[in-house]
Order: C-alpha cells, then structure tokens, then sequence
C-alpha cells in the first residue's frame, strides 16, 4: 500500500532528445545540440535525457576523446541544466583514476551530479577492451520519483533491473542502439516495463555513425502496464510528454505481483 506522501507526488514532465550525432566531434556535437535545445525546447521541463556517448558517438576511440570529470562536456551540462531548470541526462567518455568509463551523468541545475557507469560492456564491439565495467546499481530521485539508471547493452539483462522491493519507479535508458536490432530494443522495453511495473524511458540515437551504422531511433515510453506513452522512429526528434504516478499506484495496487517475486543479490 502507497502512504499518503506518494499519492501526493506530481506528474514529472520528460523531454527525449533523439539526436543525430557527429562522430567523434565533440564541440560540433555540443554546439548542436545547443541550438537544437534553443529551439525545440518551448515548455518547462523537469528532464532531458541525451544518448549514450551524445557528444562523440558510440566510440572505442576513448584515449583522444576521453575527458576528465572537469571537461568542457561536464562544463556543457551545467550550464544547459541551469539554463532549462531542470536534469541534464546523457552519457560520454570518462577517463578516471587511469580507467576509461562509459558514464551517464546525472546533472542537476546547481552544478551538483551523480553518475552511473555502464554494467554491461558490449563484447560484440569490443567495448570491454577500452572501458572498465561499472558495479553499482543507482537510483536517483527527481521531485519524489524514483528512477534507475541504465546504458543501453543493459538492457538485455533484467536481472541487475529487476525492480526488488518497488526500489524505483521509472527505469531510464539512454543508448546507442542500432537498427539492425531494432526488433528486440521493441521488444525489450515494453518486457522491462510491465514485469517491473515501471515506467520505461528510452532514449536513442538516429542516423549513421562512423562505422557506417544506421540507427533508427524508436526512443519510447512505455508505462507499467505496457502502454505506449512516446514512440518516435526514424527520425531527429526532440518531444516532451509527462508521466503520471497515480499510474503506478493504481497498477501496483490491482496488480500486486511485484511482492511475489524473486529476492535475490547480485554478486559483482
């Protein structure tokens, strides 16, 4: 049962941006999506949620396009999150401590941040040759939601998701998803959402990277029941919608499953 305080928790407004990306360039990327941001963000919203790797493309080239946690890049979400009021989301490559990481950043309008680095590596690109694996499991909390946070490749894994003891609310998913895959990306998601009984955000790239492969898009919202909130393919977008909590009480509340499940811990 929700206590009265989470009844009292307000819709949460989440802009997507499906971007195209230029490989490897990381100030024509920023100064992109800069202008892009400028005119297509005409509301008050509470999230922007970028692609994986928004500023370089999904690269294995970390040692010329790493940054340090004090990179212009960083220096760039700060100023667009204090800009729009509001979480700045995406990830890009972070040099830390002699190790590259493929690190989401969480960045609010204060300059403060929390970061979640990439669990699973795609082996497929050899992305465990470059970059070190994260072990944490993060959870961040915008105006009274709960929301984990994921890259891509993660999303093939529901086991480091599953969504034990109602721990969040929305399951957020940046990525660089190809669209020779796309049919499990549209499989995946609306899975992640019902058997968590959250909502799914996915946010995905568009257009050819250097490798010359195509990415489709097919960014989505899906709610705990499996319903489409947002579905864009194919093309450049930059969409706000809201989501609302009274969907996850009202599912949760008919549809107790979650309380049946599985309880487990991972062992890094």
């Amino acid at each position: 049962m929700e206590s009265p305080s989470h009844l009292n928790i307000k819709n949460l407004k989440i802009t997507i941006f499906q971007a195209y990306l230029f490989w490897e360039n990381i100030d024509k990327n920023l100064q992109n999506l800069s202008l892009r941001l400028s005119s297509g963000v005409k509301e008050k919203t509470d999230l922007i949620i970028l692609p994986e790797m928004f500023n370089t493309g999904f690269s294995m080239n970390a040692a010329e396009l790493a940054e340090e946690m004090d990179g212009k890049t960083m220096r760039w979400m700060k100023d667009i999150a204090e800009k729009y009021e509001c979480v700045v989301t995406g990830s890009l490559i972070i040099k830390e401590n002699k190790n590259f990481y493929n690190r989401l950043i969480w960045m609010l309008p204060d300059g403060s941040y929390q970061h979640y680095d990439k669990r699973h590596l795609f082996s497929l690109a050899g992305e465990e040759q470059t970059y070190t694996a994260g072990k944490e499991k993060v959870i961040v909390e915008l105006k009274g939601w709960k929301i984990l946070l994921a890259i891509c490749y993660d999303l093939r894994f529901p086991v480091s998701l599953r969504n034990q003891k109602e721990e969040y609310d929305v399951l957020l998913l940046i990525a660089s998803w190809p669209d020779k895959r796309s049919i499990h990306w549209n499989a995946l998601i609306p899975a992640r959402a019902i058997e968590n009984q959250s909502y799914v955000i996915a946010a995905n790239r568009v257009g050819h990277d250097g490798k010359e492969i195509y990415h489709s898009g097919h960014s989505q919202c899906i709610d705990p029941m499996g319903k489409t909130v947002y579905y864009k393919p194919e093309d450049e977008d930059l969409y706000t919608f809201s989501i609302s909590y009274e969907e996850i009480v009202k599912t949760r509340s008919h549809f107790p499953f979650l309380k049946d499940a599985d309880q487990f811990k991972i062992i890094a």
